[in-house]
């Protein structure tokens, strides 16, 4: 009998999901809503550590807010800035190579779904904070009308289906309450969700017209919490 090879999520390494998503995410308001949070609730200088920075797409959006940028994947992605410092960690198993505290924002852009631990994952991330500095997080929404639809007709999350590009790279999805969880779990403070107010209608390519917002019409939900 010929031997047959299966692929599963344990079987496939992290760092052949992380080269599936090819290091972007496929929407520009998940880097904005970073962007206007950063504004609201970061003075100015310091460092960002981008855990799961991909081709380092968040970079423009908040250069000018940091004095240093720190690249963390467990790949580096083709695109990523030369000039940029980075660092390579596979989040599953390992720790990213800086000292406790060192940062004064961490943001982890549409990374969390990506790890098979995302307690620990935070627990990293927030070590990595200094005391009274922001952690970010973003992951697709699953309470929106979309994701919700998607589980009732199909028994399923859309952005955790069995499809090319989705799972086994997404492998953990997170409510807005589980994020609120964690945070507070690893002793994060002062929570806060937010959403991008851009979402894809059910059914068809588009999206929500402008001014359709908040967590119905959003595809994804950022939450942002501090270190006290």
């Amino acid at each position: 009998m010929p031997e047959t090879t299966t692929t599963t999520a344990t079987a496939r390494s992290a760092e052949d999901r992380a080269l599936e998503t090819k290091g972007t995410t496929n929407s520009p308001a998940v880097y904005r809503l970073v962007a206007r949070v950063v504004r609201e609730r970061h003075p100015g200088g310091g460092t960002l550590v981008d855990v799961g920075c991909g081709t380092g797409n968040l970079r423009p959006f908040v250069r000018e807010r940091f004095d240093h940028y720190v690249g963390v994947d467990v790949v580096r992605h083709d695109g990523f800035p030369d000039d940029a410092e980075f660092a390579r960690v596979d989040m599953d198993t390992g720790r990213v190579p800086r000292p406790d505290g060192s940062a004064q924002v961490v943001a982890a852009v549409e990374t969390i779904e990506h790890v098979e631990n995302p307690r620990a994952f935070v627990r990293e991330l927030a070590r990595l904070t200094a005391p009274g500095g922001l952690v970010i997080v973003t992951t697709p929404n699953q309470l929106s009308l979309l994701s919700k639809l998607g589980l009732v007709l199909k028994n399923q999350f859309p952005f955790f289906q069995e499809a090319p590009g989705l799972y086994p790279a997404h492998l953990s999805a997170l409510l807005e309450i589980d994020l609120v969880r964690i945070a507070r779990e690893c002793g994060l403070v002062d929570a806060r969700v937010h959403y991008t107010g851009s979402g894809r209608i059910p059914g068809v390519p588009w999206h929500w017209p402008r001014g359709f917002g908040g967590r119905a019409f959003s595809d994804n939900v950022l939450l942002e919490a501090r270190r006290p």
